[in-house]
């Protein structure tokens, strides 16, 4: 998936309290043809109900109140993953560390050029991009197996532990080709071609 066209279906929060930094940044950011979204404070963005799919927070660290590092926080304990860009007049390094380790994408200290921040937007987005199409592929193979009978599931579950056709015959009181006519069938369902794609799709739904 092309840069341009995750930027064509983006959303930019930027998160700061001075008024000219976000002013710079919306008409910055706005200028490399991406929506942008400015908010004066980290308790403001967090009443933006729904956030877009495919975003990124351009996020300053030091606020009055609640500061950069502890929305970060609150968004990854509401299971909201979003790429975080953090940007900051200060470089600590125990604050970079912190940020980073939490999943920030980067930490920009201010001057900072606009073609850094531009990139590391075009990082984050591509990021939040691919987690929405894992989420979506995920969503459909779980729509998929949830179309088995309770028999199909039962053999491809024990298959995927490396069980054998025979020994699930025998666990089932079946026929050995009976087992495999479930397989079959269940691996159509599913739109899987071979074993060892079934024994990975079973556990990436078995993750969630």
């Amino acid at each position: 998936m092309t840069t341009d066209h995750v930027s064509s279906r983006a959303t930019v929060y930027v998160v700061d309290d001075d008024a000219s930094v976000r002013e710079s940044l919306n008409s910055l950011i706005r200028s490399a043809g991406m929506a942008v979204k400015v908010f004066a404070s980290p308790l403001d963005f967090l009443e933006l109900e729904p956030l877009d799919e495919v975003a990124c927070v351009v996020l300053d660290v030091r606020m009055p109140g609640l500061d950069g590092l502890s929305l970060q926080k609150k968004l990854l304990e509401s299971g909201k993953g979003i790429p975080i860009i953090f940007i900051t007049g200060h470089g600590e390094v125990p604050l970079v560390v912190r940020a980073m380790k939490m999943g920030a994408i980067d930490f920009l200290k201010k001057p900072f050029k606009d073609t850094d921040l531009l990139d590391a937007i075009a990082s984050a987005l591509s990021r939040a991009s691919t987690t929405l199409d894992e989420r979506s592929q995920l969503s459909d193979l779980r729509r998929r197996f949830e179309t088995l009978t309770p028999r199909e599931k039962e053999v491809v579950l024990e298959s995927a532990l490396g069980k054998a056709n025979k020994r699930i015959a025998f666990d089932h009181c079946v026929t050995e080709s009976t087992v495999k006519v479930h397989k079959h069938n269940a691996m159509r369902k599913m739109g899987i071609r071979s074993s060892a794609e079934l024994t990975l799709a079973l556990h990436r739904l078995k993750q969630q």
